[in-house]
Parts: structure tokens; sequence; C-alpha cells
């Protein structure tokens, strides 16, 4: 059976990719780091749709830690493998470089980048024996435009950028397609702290975007119907960096 794997998909984004990789026929492992209330009530939510969801707890910034969890998961399910990766976790630690600590920029990168490499790395080889997989990895308006307070994230996430162009051609010769969204402004919790009043102004379509919006793009890209779409960044933002 073919598996989909979303980190940090208890919340957010995270937990819409999730209900949609559903809806498409996925079982559905759910990542989270510490929040297993939320993951909880994304497996419900699942469920009660009629789809299969199980939860994986660990933090993708750890080698260890995701090396434990997916070992473990792979002899749980002899025959089976993930097939479709979203690289979703991350955190944002917000601060001006000169006032920024050590612990804010390797947390960030830790997660966004560190975690990109040691979760796909250890997916890909049955994705490159099986030649099938989907790896997309979300990134960020602030990795391809920058944004102050954000030399942190912006680094993170304009590496994970650079990493998709060049996976994309080390797999394809497999049909392991590798892609990029990079969501502008996103009513989740990671963007509750943000006055949306006063930057939706900036926005030409006048408003945040919604998680289910994000995810329906995730699952064009993990469709058959992307199965000529690689190394690719999608930008959804409402027109924000055009």
């Amino acid at each position: 059976m073919n598996y989909a794997l979303v980190t940090g998909g208890s919340r957010g984004i995270g937990r819409a990719v999730c209900l949609q990789l559903a809806g498409m026929g996925y079982p559905v492992i759910i990542n989270c780091a510490s929040n297993r209330e939320a993951a909880l009530a994304t497996r419900q939510a699942i469920i009660d749709r009629g789809g299969q969801a199980e939860i994986l707890p660990f933090d993708v910034s750890s080698k260890e830690a995701v090396d434990a969890a997916l070992t473990g998961w792979a002899e749980e399910h002899p025959g089976d493998y993930i097939a479709v990766l979203v690289n979703n976790a991350g955190v944002r630690q917000d601060a001006m470089m000169v006032f920024m600590q050590d612990a804010q920029w390797e947390e960030v990168l830790g997660t966004s980048l560190n975690g990109f490499f040691y979760v796909t790395r250890k997916l890909l080889k049955d994705m490159l024996s099986k030649r099938f997989g989907r790896i997309i990895n979300m990134v960020s308006v602030s990795g391809l435009k920058g944004l102050p307070g954000q030399t942190n994230y912006a680094a993170a996430k304009a590496a994970v950028i650079g990493a998709t162009k060049a996976l994309a051609q080390e797999t394809g010769a497999r049909k392991v397609t590798v892609n990029a969204v990079a969501p502008g402004y996103i009513a989740t919790d990671m963007t509750r702290d943000l006055d949306e009043n006063a930057l939706k102004g900036h926005i030409p379509l006048g408003r945040f975007g919604t998680p289910e919006e994000v995810a329906a793009l995730v699952g064009f890209l993990a469709s058959e119907h992307a199965a000529y779409i690689t190394g690719e960044v999608i930008s959804i933002n409402g027109g924000l960096y055009t």
C-alpha cells in the first residue's frame, strides 16, 4: 500500500494537507513533534470522512528521532512504502538579525532545512526503487523575496528551494517528482500574531489565503496529473509577490 506522510501535520496547512490527501485515497501518516492532541483531532477528522490515518510523532530536526521513527514504521508495515512526502514542518522565530539569538537561528534552520534532509533522505530509496514518488516541500514567499525580521526563516526556505531544484534532477529518471509550494500569508496559528488588516492591503486579492487552498495545490502536485511537473516552485500568495 502507498502511504502519504505529512510532517507537521496536526494543525494549519499540515492538517488541511492531511485531509486533502486522505480524500484522494491515501492512508495518511500524521507527524507531530509534541501536539498529540491536535494530531488525534486531525486523525479523527480523517476517519470521520471515511479515510485512514495514523500518528507518527518525532522531531524532524533530530536525525536519530527521524531514523528511529521511520525505521520502526517500515518494520510494522512490511510491503508498504511512503510514496508521497510533504515536508511541511516549520517554525518561526522572528527577530531582526542584530538581535537574533543562536537558538532562534538554529531552531528555524533545524526544523525546515535539516528536517527536509533527514526525512527525505530516509524515504528516498524506496521511492526510487518503486519508481514512483512525490516529494512536496512547503517553502514561503519569504524564501523567494526575503522579509525583514525573518533572516533565519528566509535562509531556511531559500535553501529548501535550491535543494528542491537539485533533487528533482537526481530523481526524475525514476519518476520521482520534487516540487515546492510557496505560500504567502495564510490564515493559520503561525500567522495569528500578524496584523491581517494592515497586511491584506498589500495583497492584490485583498485577503489572506486559507489552508485548504494550499492543500488543493499540494493535492494536485501529488496526483498523476502532475507527473510532468518537477523542480518547480509554485507560489500561492494572492498576487503578493509577482
